[in-house]
């Protein structure tokens, strides 16, 4: 059975030192989905705060560390790998491999998911 989400050693020491200093108030993080760029979507990383309804998000945790999804998203990131990386000019970042993905724009920062839109009365 596939791991719905995965989430790197490496990714959960940043998320796990973005909680150490995270605003007061804050219960952890969540990885959604913003409409955006040249393909349509892009990851957005947010803080959610204790006063935020995560009633509709779901959590996974590997490596000692834990990251909300709101429901409506996880068609489209089943099966992702959360990751950090250092680029070739030094620069950390998340990284999402993900096996929905079936376009990227060329800079790489929008990306397509195949299939249809789930049945929102099942969610």
């Amino acid at each position: 059975m596939q791991t719905p989400i995965k989430i790197t050693e490496k990714a959960a020491k940043q998320i796990t030192a973005l909680m150490d200093k995270a605003p007061e108030g804050t219960q952890g993080v969540r990885l959604t989905i913003k409409a955006t760029g040249c393909s349509g979507n892009s990851y957005k990383m947010e803080y959610v705060k204790d006063s935020d309804d995560i009633a509709n998000d779901e959590q996974f945790e590997e490596n000692g560390a834990a990251i909300y999804i709101p429901k409506i998203y996880s068609w489209m990131l089943f099966g992702t790998t959360i990751d950090y990386i250092t680029d070739e000019l030094g620069n950390t970042r998340f990284d999402f491999i993900n096996p929905n993905e079936i376009a990227r724009c060329g800079c790489g920062e929008s990306f397509q998911v195949g299939g249809e839109l789930p049945d929102k009365s099942k969610i």
